[in-house]
């Protein structure tokens, strides 16, 4: 299951920097979870770091967005598989707008 952030929220901000995927984002009133983007650290942790590190224990699993660990891992694949590709395609688009001088000196 993705996770949910409820209304209990105080908005303390620690766990949108704990997100490994970025899914968590400040809402209009409280922070908010991408389902898209949350696989509950799979892949990446044992726990759900923001479950882990919130205080005041509002981010339970989201009945609407039910999912297996299985489906949970393939979006882990998913999601860094494009990360990657973004962050190759970024630096190819770098290294194509250096110019001829600063790549003799790179070399």
């Amino acid at each position: 299951m993705s996770l949910m952030i409820t209304s209990e929220c105080i908005n303390c901000d620690v766990c949108e920097p704990v997100c490994p995927n970025k899914a968590i984002t400040q809402g209009v009133e409280i922070y908010e979870i991408n389902p898209n983007l949350c696989t509950e650290c799979v892949g990446h942790f044992d726990e759900p770091q923001c479950v882990a590190i919130c205080p005041v224990d509002c981010i339970p699993n989201d009945p609407a967005h039910v999912e297996t660990n299985e489906m949970l891992l393939e979006k882990y694949q998913k999601l860094t598989a494009l990360s990657a590709s973004n962050s190759s395609a970024s630096n190819s688009s770098l290294l194509n707008s250096v110019s001829p001088v600063e790549k003799v000196a790179e070399e």
